[in-house]
């Protein structure tokens, strides 16, 4: 029996506003955990639950899903229970310069150190100048210099005197010591020394060298002094400077007592202050030249703190997402300044990156701003596999740069990632990247749509209140709530499902409370709604309106009265961004005799994919097995989109294609008031196709402008028929039997729609497949009767040639 159209309210499904428990959306609550996740919920429960390596999460659904507001609000609620992670800084390693060493602190602890030592570093300055000027130290490095000085003169002296009772002075002299004989106390002239005997010369000569030897020994007797006397100098000035600051480092390493890496840089703080306590005396002299003729101050940053990051006491663990993950604003790094000409650096220009801010909590990403970036992805990857964080140029890393950089100690990595992405990203991660499976071990995948139930409705005006209020919009009445439901079914293009992606759903609420605005009104209604809707849709129609008119004026040629042989309506869907729309294409198909071949013009000319390329060898199949099982298939066919100059995709027109060759084949015409939709597969049963609304939609808009006359509607296949979330006025108009839809099981229902012609069987006489049969069968006797001839002539030649 041929098919009756479908009942104007099988075409939509209406919300029953009456069974919604309020009056407007002011008097539900917040709704905290979306509508329909509980799978994605419960896999980031388990995630942020698994402290164990590897456990980090990959989050996937389409943008605007929710994902990042659902994820925060779950982990806002866990971390203000856990316990704040340490602070870390960095510190000069005075040992190894190149190589500052990392200590970690309890949360709000690293900010007291950073000051502690900036508040000693001031006192260092002033206290160590002041106790070299104190009288004290004065005095005893005057009794020091008395006592040395006293020893020389005493040592000198005694050399003096015996030189004098043997007759010889010693003289001090620009360059040294030297002797001299002597006449009464004065030098004895060169004329005098010439006159003396021999012997006394001699005498005079042994005695000097006797001197000599004697003063030689009181010099290096003096070297010891001066020696000791330096060393017990330094000895003075090592315990002012201890008296000076030894008790301000007491302090700090009685208030540090319990974390043994800040004592011990205490004590190489100490030592280092001794070692360089002239810097602290005098500043100017330990600086560079030009630093010290710039009026610049000395530095004494090498005892400061480079609090890398430092944490609240009450502040829980850290939620960190990074918008631009770099791999410098990953990993951190180290800058540099310039200094005299030549770039520079210390450990208190290393800064932190997103994982250290992270670490202790959890870090979100978006994993294709992360992919994106150079190195980045597998910098993570690295810290995640050795749990540890390593600052580190990506110049050295790639050896391009040569700039004397540091080397600061790797930080224990604690952090939990998650990432943020579609499922076709997640993947061809898990299938390309080895390690991806073995640090994202969790996969939280987020629903698109949920059933339409009484609950999940009063889940959905929950939602739409919350949006509602987070943005401070009006509320919404139970019209308006039920109109957006139902647009909520139209985007999940099911009756029976909602769609829950939450950026379009707070879109159309705020254009809504938008028109509210502009009509003075405190509620938004269902007015409101449709108003919003249909601006939507009109901001974004431009193209569709260009096409309608080349419909109309005839410029693409689209029948919708009248019958033709071997052309049918199918119906085209077409994206720009955000907006579909669709619209009738021509399809037609021409048969004549030939050998099996069935030509598909779109794919010959590279403008046919290949699902639609499927689609034309599923019912080439299909022509095949219920005409030709027991004989050749001795016709050749071309079917082609006419007017179309893209690229065609997609199945949905092959049930169109298999009426249109039928008809030619039967030379039975079309009905070209109908256009039809649908798969088909090998057994001619019709299958489900994609954007059924639109389809349907666009068809009637053409027939609308047209006029309608009641004869005109659309086929589609009975899979789609629980889709069905039409327009209120194409509603109307198969209520008032202007226009009409009719699902259909298999390619012999449609035909019958679209020929008037009971499809049958090729043995039912009258039919259109007995048409069909006949048809075929007569194509095979003339290619028999064709083959007979030219095989008579191909034996008569060879006849005469034997002759």
């Amino acid at each position: 029996m041929t098919p009756e159209p479908l009942a104007s309210g099988r075409l939509r499904r209406h919300c029953d506003t009456a069974r919604l428990p309020f009056v407007t959306t002011a008097d539900l609550d917040d709704l905290a955990e979306g509508i329909g996740q509980m799978r994605a919920i419960e896999a980031v429960h388990f995630g942020i639950g698994m402290r164990h390596a590897g456990y980090n999460l990959y989050v996937m659904g389409p943008p605007g899903s929710g994902k990042r507001t659902l994820i925060r609000h779950l982990l806002d609620r866990r971390v203000a229970e856990e316990v704040p992670p340490v602070d870390w800084c960095y510190v000069h390693n005075f040992a190894q310069p190149h190589k500052p060493r990392a200590i970690h602190l309890p949360a709000g602890m690293g900010v007291r150190f950073r000051d502690d030592m900036h508040q000693l570093v001031t006192e260092l300055q002033s206290a160590i100048p002041a106790v070299f000027e104190g009288e004290e130290y004065r005095r005893r490095l005057e009794q020091i210099d008395e006592e040395y000085a006293e020893r020389q003169s005493q040592t000198f002296g005694a050399v003096g005197d015996d030189a004098v009772q043997h007759g010889i002075i010693l003289l001090r002299t620009p360059n040294g010591f030297s002797f001299a004989p002597a006449k009464g106390d004065e030098v004895m002239a060169p004329d005098a020394f010439d006159k003396l005997s021999d012997a006394d010369k001699a005498r005079i000569e042994q005695e000097i060298g006797r001197l000599q030897g004697a003063l030689e020994k009181a010099i290096r007797q003096v070297h010891q002094w001066r020696r000791e006397r330096i060393e017990r100098v330094r000895k003075l000035n090592e315990e002012a400077v201890l008296f000076a600051v030894g008790h301000l480092i007491d302090e700090l390493r009685a208030a540090y007592a319990e974390h043994p890496a800040v004592c011990s840089h205490l004590d190489a703080v100490q030592q280092n202050v001794i070692a360089s306590m002239d810097e602290f005396r005098h500043p100017k002299e330990g600086m560079p030249a030009l630093a010290a003729l710039s009026g610049e101050a000395a530095n004494f940053g090498r005892f400061l703190v480079n609090l890398l990051v430092g944490r609240e006491a009450a502040g829980g663990a850290p939620v960190v997402y990074e918008e631009h993950p770099t791999y410098h604003n990953l990993m951190g790094r180290v800058e540099h300044i310039a200094q005299l000409g030549a770039l520079v650096t210390n450990f208190q220009l290393i800064k932190p990156g997103a994982l250290h801010q992270a670490n202790g909590g959890y870090l979100l990403l978006d994993a294709l701003k992360l992919l994106s970036q150079p190195f980045a992805w597998e910098g993570l990857k690295r810290a995640l596999s050795t749990h540890a964080l390593r600052i580190e140029s990506l110049g050295q890393l790639v050896s391009l740069v040569s700039t004397v950089s540091l080397e600061p100690e790797p930080i224990p990595l604690d952090t939990k990632v998650v990432l943020f992405g579609n499922r076709t990203l997640y993947y061809l991660l898990a299938e390309y990247d080895p390690e991806f499976g073995e640090l994202f071990k969790v996969a939280a995948d987020f629903e698109d749509e949920v059933e339409r139930t009484p609950d999940n409705d009063l889940l959905y005006a929950r939602l739409i209140g919350t949006l509602a209020r987070r943005d401070a919009l009006r509320p919404f009445d139970r019209e308006a709530v039920g109109r957006v439901i139902e647009h909520g079914a139209r985007r999940a293009e099911d009756a029976h499902k909602v769609s829950i992606h939450v950026e379009s759903l707070a879109d159309l609420i705020r254009q809504a409370d938008y028109w509210a605005a502009m009509d003075r009104r405190d509620l938004v209604t269902r007015a409101d709604v449709e108003r919003a809707i249909a601006a939507q849709i009109r901001r974004s129609d431009r193209m569709r309106e260009r096409s309608h008119e080349a419909i109309l004026r005839g410029i693409l040629h689209i029948d919708t009265t009248g019958e033709a042989v071997g052309q049918v309506n199918g119906l085209s869907v077409f994206q720009l961004g955000d907006f579909t729309f669709a619209q009738p294409s021509r399809i037609t198909a021409t048969t004549r005799l030939g050998e099996g071949e069935l030509i598909d013009i779109q794919r010959e000319v590279k403008l046919g994919g290949a699902i639609h390329s499927k689609g034309v060898l599923i019912l080439a199949s299909f022509l095949a097995t219920r005409y030709a099982a027991e004989q050749p298939l001795s016709l050749s066919a071309s079917l082609t989109f006419e007017q179309t100059y893209g690229q065609v995709e997609g199945d949905s027109a092959s049930v169109a294609e298999l009426c249109a060759l039928l008809s030619s084949l039967a030379n039975t015409p079309i009905r070209q008031a109908l256009a039809v939709t649908g798969s088909v597969d090998q057994f001619g049963r019709v299958q489900a196709i994609g954007a059924v609304n639109d389809k349907i939609e666009g068809y009637f808009d053409i027939c609308s402008m047209r006029g309608l006359s009641g004869e005109q509607g659309v086929i589609i296949p009975v899979a789609n028929v629980a889709h069905l979330m039409l327009r209120q006025d194409v509603v109307d108009a198969a209520a008032a039997g202007r226009f009409h839809v009719w699902a259909v099981e298999t390619v012999d229902d449609a035909l019958e729609l679209l020929t008037g012609v009971q499809a049958g069987t090729p043995e039912q006489a009258g039919s259109l497949s007995r048409r069909v049969a006949d048809r075929l069968k007569h194509f095979a006797e003339l290619l028999r009767a064709s083959g007979k001839r030219a095989g008579g002539r191909s034996g008569g030649q060879h006849g005469q040639a034997d002759a």
